[in-house]
């Protein structure tokens, strides 16, 4: 579980998410959606332990996140985000296989079975099992979204948090990612991912946070968000509600 208690989060001195009261439990899909500046990314960043709170406290499964080690919150939290950098020579199974790292010791690092296992896994739930031996610098911007979210999934943790997981992709793929995400949630995974599609969310998410008015102004089943007041209120432009097309696969509240 993730659990936000009362937490005030800044950029310098200035206020940008303030009094964040949430609970994400095991195996739900909350998408988090706002206006660019809203706080989404930020967000991730404070649950990942990346961004220190101004007030309140971020708990995973009942552990104050501020208490964790760095190897603690590695093994149970993976951030994708697709904004790394990388060397031109580095080969997608290198950039996967980073999130391995995690469960051993920098020092004396060798790749065991299991690590290959989990890197070959990571690589057939995004479809990119061909292209393992490429170079990351011939991917396309899509294909490279795939890479960071294959390099999460091989980290193995029981919260995965993903920016924007979606963006650069087209139609297909994006499903292909977002059904992957209902998956592994509805096999235990906490899944906590900011979108910039509503659609995307209403069609995909077990829960949607809105933010917006520098705080978390709901948390609600697609089916209450979709009525759309609360979306004018986070985008500050009326919203209409007609059927959407959503690809095959995607769940339609």
């Amino acid at each position: 579980m993730i659990e936000l208690r009362g937490v005030t989060l800044c950029v310098g001195d200035r206020p940008l998410l303030q009094n964040v009261c949430a609970a994400v439990a095991p195996g739900e899909f909350v998408a988090v959606l706002g206006r660019n500046g809203a706080g989404k990314t930020t967000l991730l960043r404070a649950v990942a332990g990346l961004h220190r709170p101004r007030a309140g406290a971020i708990f995973i499964d009942t552990v104050d996140g501020a208490q964790l080690s760095p190897g603690e919150r590695a093994r149970l939290i993976a951030l994708v985000t697709g904004d790394e950098t990388f060397l031109e020579s580095l080969l997608v199974r290198d950039v996967v296989s980073i999130g391995r790292f995690a469960h051993g010791h920098w020092w004396q690092w060798h790749a065991a079975p299991q690590d290959e296992r989990a890197v070959e896994d990571a690589l057939h739930a995004v479809r990119l099992e061909t292209f393992a031996r490429r170079l990351f610098s011939t991917l396309s911007a899509g294909e490279r979204q795939r890479v960071w979210i294959a390099l999460g999934l091989a980290q193995e943790t029981p919260v995965l948090l993903l920016d924007e997981p979606t963006s650069h992709l087209d139609v297909a793929v994006a499903a292909e990612i977002l059904t992957l995400l209902r998956r592994l949630s509805a096999s235990g995974k906490t899944v906590l991912c900011a979108l910039h599609d509503v659609n995307e969310a209403i069609g995909y998410a077990d829960r949607i946070a809105l933010l917006g008015e520098g705080r978390l102004i709901a948390i609600a089943a697609p089916e209450e968000i979709a009525e759309g007041s609360l979306l004018e209120r986070t985008y500050g432009v009326p919203f209409a509600r007609r059927p959407a097309l959503l690809p095959v696969g995607g769940c339609v509240h």
